[in-house]
């Protein structure tokens, strides 16, 4: 029963990074790329996990939660990138 659920999981995980290819590539705005990126790090994410029941081994585990840890931090990170260029566009800059 387990390996259904494994298997179901890395389908998933591999379809949400091809929607997310295609989301980077025709994303009109940053903000879309910036959430195919988002959506490439937690199919990354889901494939450790995937790993780690499969191998019995929680050593995907640590890897899974440092890609969360760090994908959040970048997450953050564009988010305010892309803010501080939408308002240098629209002339409300500010220096912090």
């Amino acid at each position: 029963m387990i390996e259904f659920g494994v298997t179901t999981l890395i389908i998933a995980s591999l379809a949400a990074a091809a929607l997310g290819a295609v989301r980077l590539v025709l994303g009109p705005r940053h903000a879309d790329r910036i959430v195919a990126l988002d959506l490439f790090l937690t199919a990354g994410i889901s494939l450790c996990i995937a790993a780690s029941l499969l191998t019995a081994r929680t050593v995907y585990l640590d890897v899974a939660i440092g890609l969360a840890l760090v994908g959040f931090v970048g997450t953050i990170g564009w988010a305010r990138l892309v803010d501080r260029a939408a308002r240098r566009a629209e002339g409300e800059v500010r220096e912090l």
